[in-house]
């Protein structure tokens, strides 16, 4: 099968992607990952595992399987499972296409993933549905800026860093996991205002879903 574009600019980047993005994951984005996932427990999906930053992160006893879609973070990702002794049942997959049961996952955990995807709402659609009833989904993720001047800015510079990096710059995350359906319990900002923490569970009640 031909790959996608996401999955071909991933795998040529594998090789450099940890040394990219090196500075502000010791400054900043190691810590914000130990405070979403050293809490939990049970059955968890991460979605975009890339090349497992998140892997040291997750408690003993954790039920955690990863995908991603590409091959080379995935080989990453398992090297580093590996050095750390941790388990984690690492699959190839897209996150628009979901290839698990309704309901199955305590957790569904991304974090700056949704940036690349090139559907945002048909992925966190899929998260809402693997997640059980009583489940959560975790997102942190770079979200366009509210202010007026920077915002048109991130906007003006999306496409040439999308072709650079993979990533898009601008996107309004919060929004699209509200049009996904899910019910957000919060947003917190975390450093710069541009960095969310996103709470959400799917919809309560009978509500009804897009």
């Amino acid at each position: 099968m031909a790959k996608n574009t996401a999955e071909r600019r991933y795998d040529r980047i594998a090789w450099l992607y940890d040394f990219m993005e090196k500075p502000m994951e010791r400054m900043f984005f190691s810590g914000l990952r130990k405070e979403l996932l050293s809490s939990l427990q049970g059955k968890v999906l991460e979605v975009g595992v890339g090349t497992g930053k998140n892997i040291p992160y997750y408690p003993e006893g954790v039920e955690l399987t990863a995908i991603d879609i590409s091959s080379k973070m995935l080989a990453k990702a398992g090297r580093r499972a590996e050095r750390l002794g941790k388990e984690a049942d690492l699959r190839q997959m897209d996150a628009e296409n979901l290839d698990f049961p309704d309901n199955y996952f305590d957790y569904a955990v991304a974090t700056f993933v949704f940036c690349s995807v090139p559907d945002p709402v048909k992925g966190l659609i899929e998260l809402k549905r693997v997640v059980k009833d009583d489940g959560l989904v975790l997102l942190i993720e770079h979200v366009r800026s509210q202010n007026r001047f920077l915002g048109k800015i991130m906007d003006w510079l999306n496409p040439v860093v999308r072709a650079i990096m993979g990533p898009n710059i601008n996107r309004r995350t919060v929004e699209n996991v509200e049009k996904a359906g899910l019910e957000v319990i919060s947003v917190e900002r975390r450093g710069p205002e541009i960095v969310k923490k996103i709470q959400a569970r799917p919809p309560r009640g009978g509500e009804t879903s897009p």
